[in-house]
């Protein structure tokens, strides 16, 4: 397993629309390509006005298959230049669990996507 760390910086005062319109538009249709959410947070220590997401896949061709799909929909070209107003800065890491992390294994009892998670 792989988790990829998804950190938005936003303009300040931008998180809570740009959270809306996800909510809204956004996660009906990411979350059935991409699958596995590990999670959706924003920052309040630290760097602010940021929103980090994190994205579970069994390995890199799993995550790279998946973003092709995400990318190549409509309703998500549709969405983007929503969002991209909001935006100042992005930044991806892939994150490797350790090997007693729960996320070491592809367990389906961590998949908060079922039953939407679908195979390829």
């Amino acid at each position: 397993m792989i988790i990829e760390e998804r950190i938005y910086s936003l303009h300040i005062g931008a998180a809570a629309e740009y959270l809306r319109l996800y909510e809204a538009e956004g996660l009906a249709v990411q979350r059935p390509i991409l699958g596995r959410m590990v999670g959706y947070f924003s920052s309040e220590i630290g760097p602010l006005h940021q929103l980090i997401h994190l994205w579970a896949y069994k390995d890199l061709a799993e995550r790279s298959e998946r973003r092709a799909k995400l990318v190549a929909d409509p309703r998500w070209k549709a969405y983007v230049p929503k969002i991209r107003p909001f935006m100042i800065s992005q930044e991806n890491k892939i994150l490797i669990p350790a090997a007693f992390s729960p996320w070491a294994k592809d367990d389906p009892a961590l998949d908060m996507a079922s039953p939407e998670y679908t195979s390829l």
